[in-house]
């Protein structure tokens, strides 16, 4: 998590500035639109927030279950949210203090590495498509919810910009992750698979496979009734419309989350992938919202 250890007092002073200056780094905001805010969690309290505002959406707007403790606690929390990065898009306009209105959970290879691997890798055999590009430095995005009043152009914007600081500054070269449709019936969601897989087919060498037993083939899966992709473009979840819009691509097999009430994609996102109308957009060093 992004914010600063407690720290034993033999540490030297040298060691301290060291430490506090990637505090600072990491703590700096991303980006600002208007009353809006992006950056990373502070505090083990803000990721606590974080995962209220997920229980919140994932729990009790959408269909996932939850166990025991999460019930609880009213919090959406699972192992790897003590060593990824959260990132978080504030209103400061909430009276009292700021509001978490949106998050984002990011997860370096390095630090994937040295803990539990990828998240992604429960549904995927994403470590063949590491191997395949082992001089590459992957990210991995997950858990992304916004609050109902948020959904708009401009948290999704902000979310992307605060997306893309990160990429910059930690040399990020491929996003990878799970995307969601609500839902666990493929075929009631076959005009929506049907159409991401046309729409952004994976090449061979960015092919992610599900894991044995738990895939379901997107071009077995053909609509009774033909939709048009404009009509299907409209059903999809903002943040899914801009990964195709940025240039991603989607894998060849959906997996169903019973937990969550999902039908999963994998998404494959390439630095150089990126639509250069978007990074002209954002800046080549995310300037356009910095604060």
């Amino acid at each position: 998590m992004a914010y600063l250890p407690m720290m034993p007092q033999r540490f030297s002073s040298g060691m301290m500035r060291m430490a506090w200056r990637r505090f600072n780094q990491s703590a700096a905001p991303l980006g600002r639109l208007g009353s809006l805010e992006v950056r990373l969690a502070r505090s083990g309290d803000e990721v606590k927030q974080a995962q209220r505002l997920r229980y919140r959406i994932f729990y009790e707007e959408m269909s996932a279950v939850a166990n025991v403790r999460a019930t609880f606690f009213g919090r959406d929390a699972d192992p790897y949210d003590k060593f990824c990065d959260h990132l978080l898009v504030l209103d400061h306009d909430v009276v009292g203090a700021p509001e978490i209105v949106g998050t984002y959970r990011l997860l370096r290879q390095e630090i994937a590495e040295k803990k539990k691997g990828f998240y992604s890798a429960g549904e995927f055999q994403i470590g063949s498509l590491i191997a395949r590009h082992a001089q590459r430095s992957f990210l991995e995005l997950g858990r992304s919810c916004v609050l109902k009043p948020y959904r708009t152009k401009r948290t999704v914007e902000l979310l992307w910009h605060g997306i893309w600081s990160y990429v910059r500054q930690h040399n990020i070269d491929v996003m990878i992750g799970c995307a969601s449709l609500e839902g666990t019936d493929p075929r009631r969601l076959a005009p929506l698979l049907s159409f991401l897989r046309s729409y952004a087919p994976s090449p061979e060498e960015w092919r992610v496979q599900a894991l044995p037993g738990r895939g379901v083939p997107l071009e077995g899966l053909n609509p009774r009734d033909p939709v048009s992709g404009i009509a299907v473009l409209r059903e999809l979840p903002p943040l899914m419309k801009g990964y195709l819009r940025l240039g991603a691509y989607i894998c060849e097999e959906a997996v169903v989350d019973w937990q969550f009430g999902t039908t999963d994609v994998f998404i494959v996102l390439p630095i150089e992938r990126i639509n250069t109308r978007y990074i002209n957009y954002y800046g080549p060093d995310a300037t356009r919202h910095a604060a």
